[in-house]
């Protein structure tokens, strides 16, 4: 597609659409955005989008995207496409790879420390104004895992290896070193991994091969005195199999951004279990969150109309 030309169609299908409408008019007067946060407008304007910019996409209406050659994913995981994959090879998909590491890095150190030190157990004792000291190890004397070592992980391994931390991890290619990583095991070598790890992180996309990956068999080799971390996808874990591991104490504990039923259930044990943090998939949501999107967008928003290569291109035969 030749510069400047006017033909662009964009359909915002996201909480934000009018944010990024006035973004796009800003930058790009010839392209044509149109809102559509909405089902109803979704469904009214999925026929004329080039391109789609949503967090999930909406398989839903798919069938009537005829046109649509981009979806801009704008979170990291593109798992929404996978019921129809092998239907979207005329598609370009793009996420959002690079703009959560270093927040979801907050999030797991600041899980990694409240287990460690059982701060649900210090409320608890506030609230009964219970004074009860006690000694707790350095982090700098533990161990944590990163299962997934992209560009989320590998932030998150960094900032462990700066609190002194002995850092492990696991990755599909470990020819080539990465950054804060002591060893490196292949991805289908947990059972080598998880029993060295005081934290285990999972930092994996969803992908139909990662579905129920940790399940009873992996969680067993995780120590009795260990924590899980999941900041992933709720899917990636048997959840079923991890509750009985928690009220059992086969583990420690876990902090919980993601869950198989999002929101998490009412009846769901893990919302009462006094070694569990849960929290409502927040992990990876910093307030500006569409300024930070938005470069990204844009760049690929001008080289969409130059007719060049996009960034952050997802290869679907992979999942990420």
């Amino acid at each position: 597609m030749a510069a400047g030309s006017p033909e662009l169609t964009i359909v915002l299908n996201h909480p934000a659409a009018e944010s990024y409408a006035r973004l796009i008019g800003e930058r790009f007067p010839q392209v044509r955005a149109l809102v559509a946060p909405g089902t109803d407008r979704l469904e009214q304007y999925i026929e004329e989008a080039d391109a789609l910019l949503a967090f999930r996409f909406p398989v839903e209406v798919f069938d009537k995207a005829k046109r649509l050659r981009w979806f801009q994913c704008t979170g990291a995981g593109v798992d929404s496409l996978f019921p129809i994959r092998d239907r979207v090879g005329h598609i370009t998909v793009t996420n959002a790879r690079g703009i959560h590491g270093d927040v979801i890095a907050d999030y797991v150190m600041a899980g990694v420390t409240m287990l460690h030190w059982d701060f649900r157990r210090f409320l608890r004792e506030q609230a009964d104004r219970e004074w009860n000291p006690r000694f707790v190890a350095p982090l700098a004397d533990k161990t944590l895992g990163v299962i997934g070592l992209g560009s989320i992980g590998a932030t998150i391994a960094r900032r462990a290896k700066s609190a002194g931390m002995t850092v492990v991890g696991s990755k599909r290619d470990v020819s080539a070193p990465v950054e804060g990583v002591d060893e490196l095991f292949r991805s289908d070598a947990l059972e080598d991994l998880l029993p060295l790890c005081d934290f285990v992180v999972l930092a994996l996309p969803a992908t139909p091969e990662t579905v129920g990956l940790i399940g009873a068999a992996e969680i067993a080799r995780i120590r009795s005195d260990a924590f899980l971390i999941n900041i992933a996808r709720g899917n990636i874990v048997v959840e079923a199999e991890l509750i009985k591991a928690l009220q059992t104490g086969a583990i420690a504990g876990a902090m919980l951004d993601v869950f198989e039923r999002e929101p998490l259930p009412k009846d769901s044990p893990l919302w009462d279990m006094p070694n569990v943090i849960a929290t409502p998939h927040v992990s990876g949501a910093p307030t500006n969150y569409t300024e930070r999107m938005f470069p990204i967008f844009a760049d690929n928003i001008e080289r969409f109309l130059k007719g060049q290569a996009l960034k952050n291109v997802v290869d679907l035969a992979r999942g990420y």
